[in-house]
């Protein structure tokens, strides 16, 4: 008996009413599942994130949210076997799930590293530097990111149902937005496996996490400028959904990932023997077999120079032909099914277009040798490598993507020809290089970067720990132009920015202070009798500042300065060379100012303040020359409190504003301090 998947929807784990829809082992052909979302609230699921999910996950700050996200990656990674046995039944091999299921759980790992580290201990995040607007500085300008108050719907597609997933919600959960999945039916019932696991944490605020396994039914009749719909699949959907009358009214943020003709380029140094020449054959062939070729980023067009395609042709046609294909669970099988049978006549029919244009240099469109499985029951199709001796003439290889185990090899005369044909992509998302000339590598890099969303360029220096053509990271961008969707997802926390809104603020220094919780020069400050490193993290406030007593420079200064540090600059030591330089006479090294800076704010007894933690942004703003009297103002900034652990004493890092001024009350020098500073509990 197959098993009905269940939607979880308001809480509540859900079976659809009807039929629905059948879903198949891709090895066995067996009827394993059944999925539908007929009778489903859509309404009522869109209501219920907004008001329960968003409600809770906006009062998180981005550290308490970053904490959450660790938390359901340590415990997804403890359970992660029983996905693997789940996804055993797509097709994949061991390789294809650690891609999918480990890839997903370090998406979550990362993002919840890059909270805490990169984001501050706030519900908000102030987007760069005060704004000067007007003459006397009393009214000013800012930005603010506020997270959005709608859901975030995701519609993904069948090839990566966990990592699809979780490297979505990772991002929008950071943000602070509630989340509700939509996963291609095919391979839903891995997404549903995934998301038992996450409701079984009890992780997630309730209403954060809803799913439909099924059809999204009206849910996005329902939505509105709030929310944000993001959608992983053809280009042909993708544009269908981009044109619904709600998101077209409502001006709803839509982020495409589609179709893409990802290209790799082997340099014309890159002679058989030579390590690249190896390293692209490599590549090549494991993104034609990995996840049978059924990837985003898979390479779809393999552009070399025209004198070295016959030889990439055959050891290509080698690696394939060692390619045991057949049951995953088979020792020695590297390359499993399709997904399902539709998927299989999809490909099969975009290569008899491909054929229009291209010969075939390996593989059998109607036959394929399998081990361990019957090749009739399952979703199995052969690898193929294509050439196309014309690819400036024929337009298939740039415009039909056959999503599955399909490569084309293209010839090219010149740097510039390689460059065109990357472009003829119209927009993928990444295209790579394999080169160890690095002035080819700059020709190609930038003639083709306008239309990828990445990059990768691969020598013997680097391959070693290269992650791979076909490797989106959360670290970097990933989307694309044109026909890759135009949008942009992950790409560290620029990813965050997508889930919330940018608000200008206006306003007096002081009250921009207030409302961002950050100290901002020329706002209101205040002075106490105790010294602020005196004071325990809690005790200090914003904006407290402590106004040093002064010191003047000498010339005994520089001269001490300079035999301590070694700099002897000419600037510091040699008053006759400085005719034609900047400085009027001999100058005070910048270091040494911002040394005696130290010297006035610091409070030299033992105390709260536990040690320098790194200093920031620093700037010499004019020069200071022996004679000159310096005096600092020291402004607690900003204050972020640290995770405790048990071999520490509780702290946090306090972000001190410096001010060094001349006798002339004019800045010298700008920095910002950090310190880490005792908790007081």
């Amino acid at each position: 008996m197959a098993t009905q998947l269940k939607n979880y929807a308001q809480g509540q784990w859900i079976a659809g009413a009807g039929k629905g829809m059948p879903l198949y082992h891709a090895i066995t052909g067996e009827h394993i599942y059944t999925a539908g979302s007929e009778g489903l609230d859509f309404k009522g699921m869109h209501d219920y994130a907004r008001s329960t999910g968003g409600r809770a996950l906006r009062k998180m700050s981005f550290h308490e949210r970053a904490r959450m996200i660790k938390a359901l990656a340590l415990f997804l990674n403890e359970k992660k076997k029983d996905l693997y046995a789940i996804s055993a039944a797509t097709g994949a091999t061991k390789g294809d799930s650690w891609i999918d299921i480990d890839g997903g759980i370090g998406n979550l790992f990362v993002y919840a590293s890059k909270g805490r580290r990169e984001l501050p201990d706030e519900t908000f995040l102030v987007d760069g530097q005060l704004e000067k607007i007007s003459k006397n500085g009393t009214f000013a300008g800012h930005h603010i990111c506020v997270p959005l108050e709608g859901v975030a719907v995701h519609i993904n597609a069948f090839n990566f149902p966990v990592w699809g997933m979780l490297e979505k919600i990772a991002v929008n959960f950071l943000a602070g937005m509630p989340a509700i999945v939509k996963p291609a039916s095919a391979t839903s019932y891995l997404t549903e496996a995934a998301v038992r696991q996450i409701v079984e944490s009890g992780i997630l605020p309730e209403g954060a996490l809803q799913l439909i396994c099924g059809s999204a039914g009206d849910l996005l009749d329902h939505l509105d400028c709030q929310d944000v719909v993001t959608f992983t699949g053809s280009a042909e959907t993708g544009k269908m959904l981009k044109r619904h009358p709600s998101i077209v009214e409502h001006s709803i943020r839509f982020n495409m990932e589609a179709d893409s003709l990802n290209c790799s380029i082997l340099g014309p140094d890159a002679e058989p023997g030579t390590e690249e020449f190896n390293l692209f054959v490599r590549e090549l062939s494991r993104e034609i077999t990995i996840k049978a070729g059924q990837k985003c980023t898979a390479i779809r067009r393999a552009i070399v120079p025209k004198h070295l395609t016959e030889a990439v042709a055959a050891a290509v046609s080698d690696k394939l032909k060692n390619t045991v294909i057949g049951d995953p669970s088979v020792e020695g099988v590297r390359m499993g099914p399709l997904a399902h049978k539709g998927q299989v006549a999809d490909v099969k029919a975009k290569v008899k277009q491909l054929l229009g244009a291209c010969e075939v240099v390996y593989g059998d469109l109607d036959a394929v040798n399998v081990v361990g499985a019957d090749s009739e029951r399952g979703s199995f199709m052969s690898s193929m490598l294509l050439l196309c001796n014309e690819p400036f003439r024929h337009r298939e290889p740039h415009e039909v993507e056959a999503f599955g185990p399909v490569s084309t090899l293209m010839p090219y005369a010149n740097a510039d020809e390689a460059a065109e044909l990357a472009r003829m992509g119209k927009g993928s998302l990444v295209g790579s290089v394999f080169t160890n000339d690095n002035r080819f590598a700059k020709t190609l890099v930038l003639g083709a970067a306008s239309m990828h969303g990445r990059m990768m360029i691969v020598n013997r220096e680097c391959a070693a720990e290269s992650t791979g053509h076909g490797s989106p990271l959360p670290h970097l961008v990933h989307g694309g132009p044109g026909r890759a969707g135009g949008g942009e997802e992950m790409g560290g926390v620029r990813g965050v920015h997508h889930y919330m809104q940018r608000t200008a603020l206006q306003g007096s220094p002081t009250t921009l202070s207030h409302i961002l919780n950050v100290y901002l020069p020329g706002a209101a400050i205040t002075e106490d009798r105790i010294h602020p490193f005196r004071k325990y993290f809690e005790e200090l406030a914003i904006g407290e500042t402590l106004i040093t007593h002064k010191r003047t420079v000498t010339e005994a200064d520089v001269v001490n300065f300079a035999g301590i540090s070694g700099d002897f600059f000419y600037a510091h030591t040699d008053e006759t060379s400085l005719e034609g330089s900047i400085f009027e006479r001999r100058v005070a090294h910048g270091y040494f100012v911002i040394s005696a800076a130290a010297g006035l704010f610091v409070d030299p007894k033992k105390g709260p303040v536990l040690a320098n933690y790194g200093l920031d942004n620093l700037r010499f703003v004019q020069p200071v020359y022996p004679g000159d009297t310096l005096q600092v103002k020291l402004t607690c900034m900003r204050k972020t409190k640290k995770d405790k652990r048990d071999d520490q004493v509780p702290q946090g890092v306090v972000e001190w504003y410096v001010e060094v001024l001349n006798q002339r009350n004019e800045v010298v020098a700008l920095e910002t301090v950090l310190t880490l500073v005792a908790c007081k509990e």
